[in-house]
């Protein structure tokens, strides 16, 4: 049975990774849960975090999904544990991966990571940097302006680029050679981001090393002639999801169904869906 591949995030900036899976596995069907209705969640508690996490996943779950991928950055640094404890499925974040291919693209281990607050002050990507290399320099910023100019889709706006030269100045400053974008909205923005630190600095995105980690899951299955049916859902406002999804997949959206409260957050007892 093809079962498909699970995502969610808290907005539309997970689907630079839906991207990066689908190039991979064109044949497997994808399910996609973006909470535009609670976006950010950079700036909420870390048990609102793992509240909204788990509700996300168990809507996923309920599709009959095979692997779910915590597209969220600010959901892989808190919720991953807590998601393994109560769903027996495989389940993906995007800090690990993102670690491994920043130091192994960084000359000279100078690495900048950009984040929610959420995400920078878990420390999540330092304790995975450092795990890999004690011998890495780190340097991290807060940037919770860049979700929202994303979920408007101020992408090529000057406003986007006058707010990223000023968060990036005290990063460039340190000379990093490596700068992780670390919130699935940012390489939305990656543009405008290399412009500001230069051609010198390798930027690093979770999404392509994600999906490798889901290539490699699925390598022993057959992949036939199919092609893979994208179902989305999203909490809140599908025509402004059209729109932002467009500019990120480059091709218009189509299975785009919003998902009431009372259908997605009735899980008292989603234990036993497990």
């Amino acid at each position: 049975m093809n079962k498909p591949i699970g995502i969610f995030d808290s907005g539309v900036g997970g689907l630079t990774v839906f991207r990066e899976i689908r190039k991979k596995l064109p044949e497997k069907d994808i399910i996609y849960f973006g909470d535009t209705a609670r976006v950010p969640y950079g700036s909420k508690s870390k048990n609102t975090i793992i509240q909204y996490s788990l509700q996300n996943a168990a809507f996923l779950i309920r599709q009959n999904i095979k692997i779910l991928v915590v597209a969220c950055n600010t959901s892989s640094a808190y919720a991953i544990d807590e998601l393994k404890k109560h769903f027996h499925i495989p389940i993906i974040g995007v800090i690990e991966p993102g670690a491994i291919k920043a130091l192994e693209v960084s000359r000279n281990k100078r690495i900048g990571i950009i984040g929610t607050y959420g995400t920078i002050k878990s420390r999540s990507y330092e304790k995975s940097l450092k795990a890999l290399s004690k011998d890495c320099c780190i340097f991290s910023k807060a940037t919770p302006l860049l979700v929202p100019l994303v979920e408007e889709n101020w992408i090529d706006h000057k406003v986007s680029k006058m707010i990223i030269e000023e968060y990036l100045a005290e990063l460039i400053e340190q000379k990093v050679d490596t700068l992780i974008l670390g919130c699935t909205h940012y390489p939305v923005l990656k543009k405008v981001i290399k412009e500001v630190v230069g051609k010198d600095v390798q930027l690093v995105d979770s999404a392509e090393s994600v999906a490798q980690k889901i290539q490699q899951f699925f390598s022993e299955e057959s992949s036939g002639e199919r092609i893979g049916n994208n179902t989305f859902y999203i909490s809140d406002n599908p025509e402004k999801f059209k729109l932002s999804g467009k500019q990120i997949l480059k091709q218009d959206l189509e299975n785009v169904h919003k998902v009431y409260f009372s259908d997605a957050w009735i899980i008292d007892n989603f234990e036993k869906q497990i």
